[in-house]
């Protein structure tokens, strides 16, 4: 899937190409095995952009290329290393760089199902209630941006817009699978 809507490429030399890696829309298979960042915090970890203007750049600091220009406020990102004042992320389509961290906020986020291309076969169902055979409320389209309200074994309860409701923990990136989260 392009998510050209949500960011754009910035081409500055041949330093800036060479960061860019396959898409891996896999989640880390073993989020249990978390580190613990200068910050205090775990790594890897998901946050999301603060801003509707995000440089990635290709090293930690101001004087490195940028290498992605990211142009959707609440874009989840996952945090993968810290250095100083930077961190280095990745996005849902395995993009790796650096971001100053007072670009990035601890607000939870997700994208529904980034991995696909079709729009159709994308969708995924936002349910009233977290059980396969609850009703559903909407069909949300891939590349949709959420707000994490809270996640159990096996859903998430997400607010799309003025709708909320839960959805799989297998259509959302911006989650690992085995974390829970709070109200």
């Amino acid at each position: 899937m392009n998510l050209s809507k949500l960011f754009s490429k910035s081409f500055l030399g041949l330093m800036a190409a060479s960061i860019l890696a396959l898409p891996s829309f896999a989640p880390i298979a073993n989020a249990q095995s978390t580190t613990t960042g200068k910050t205090g915090l775990p790594i890897p970890r998901f946050v999301s952009l603060k801003s509707g203007k995000a440089n990635m750049r290709v090293g930690p600091g101001g004087k490195y290329q940028v290498a992605w220009l990211y142009k959707k406020k609440g874009l989840p990102i996952e945090i993968i290393q810290e250095f100083d004042n930077w961190r280095k992320v990745r996005d849902a389509e395995g993009n790796e760089g650096w971001m100053l961290h007072s670009l990035l906020s601890g607000k939870r986020t997700a994208i529904i199902n980034p991995w696909e291309s079709d729009k159709t076969k994308g969708l995924a169902d936002l349910k009233s209630d977290d059980n396969p055979a609850s009703s559903t409320i909407a069909k949300v389209e891939p590349g949709v941006v959420a707000q994490v309200d809270y996640c159990g074994e096996k859903f998430c309860h997400l607010t799309i817009g003025k709708k909320d409701g839960y959805i799989s923990k297998a259509n959302v990136w911006g989650v690992y699978p085995d974390e829970l989260i709070e109200e």
